[in-house]
């Protein structure tokens, strides 16, 4: 059985670039052994990432994710069992939201700031799907 899990966390410490490479170099490693694809979208000190695959790989991932001390205030946004996947092709693709087009974080939020803990999971997700259609996902590993 496939799952697609969404959540978002805040950064325990400021994100620089090797916090986020670290986390995305560790995922693209261990995750295809899992099973596991999504997609990781960062902003300052907020992480917002989908993970699919069996049901008990993404639980126990996840329940690594909570327990890490890189992550505060994990939070659920979407669990939902899935007949296919989004994010097939994807190790763990990257979105840096400072690089976004603010106008498509306001058509799926109150304002052009990425805030998943005021959105919907479905609103989160649909914003990930158009940074999936419009290219701002990058590093691209399947």
């Amino acid at each position: 059985m496939l799952v697609r899990l969404l959540y978002a966390s805040r950064a325990a410490k400021p994100s620089t670039a090797s916090v986020v490479d670290s986390i995305l170099t560790q995922s693209r490693k261990n995750n295809p052994a899992q099973g596991i694809t999504g997609i990781l979208c960062y902003s300052d000190d907020l992480f917002v990432q989908v993970l699919e695959g069996g049901r008990d790989a993404v639980c126990e991932l996840y329940n690594a994710i909570v327990r890490d001390a890189r992550h505060l205030s994990v939070r659920l946004l979407s669990y939902e069992e899935i007949s296919e996947r989004r994010f097939c092709g994807w190790t763990m693709g990257q979105v840096n939201i400072s690089k976004v087009n603010p106008a498509l974080l306001l058509k799926h939020a109150k304002t052009a700031a990425l805030d998943p803990f005021s959105c919907s999971g479905s609103g989160t997700l649909a914003l990930l799907d158009e940074l999936i259609a419009t290219a701002s996902v990058v590093n691209r590993e399947g």
